[in-house]
């Protein structure tokens, strides 16, 4: 398939870019915010989050986290010790694979992570309309 060429960035596309991190980063602050309030870290929350949001089941592998916090596995696995640590998890090995360690929020964890999503959708909701997609594909020359 033959790669079309697109027109230079005009300077409505570097507002709209600008426009879309900026609020991406109003966002970020605002989970910062939330979850720190409720003593735990930005990144304890996303473990929380993505291990409840895991596709087809509710527990998650280290792996499985690393790849969805875009983080080495090591570090996963210190990230999934504090949260124990803090009873928010526990892990178990799986009973098909004795060698794989699943991850699984335990009730406080659940607690925790119903609050802040809770919060995180409110917010989410008002900026409905605003956070969008900025089109950057449209030819500035039609």
């Amino acid at each position: 398939m033959p790669s079309r060429s697109l027109p230079p960035l005009a300077k409505d596309d570097f507002a709209a870019l600008s426009e879309f991190r900026y609020q991406m980063r109003r966002f970020e602050r605002f989970s910062e915010d939330a979850v720190q309030a409720r003593g735990i870290t930005p990144l304890q929350y996303l473990l929380l989050l993505h291990i409840k949001g895991f596709p087809g089941r509710d527990w998650a592998t280290v792996g499985e986290l690393a790849e969805r916090l875009q983080a080495k596995p090591h570090g996963v696995v210190a990230l999934v010790t504090r949260c124990e640590a803090a009873g928010l998890v526990a892990r178990q090995v799986s009973d098909v694979d004795r060698r794989r360690v699943e991850v699984h929020l335990l009730p406080p964890g659940e607690a925790m992570l119903a609050q802040l999503a809770e919060l995180h959708r409110a917010e989410l909701l008002s900026l409905d309309g605003i956070f969008t997609i900025p089109k950057l594909l449209r030819d500035h020359h039609e």
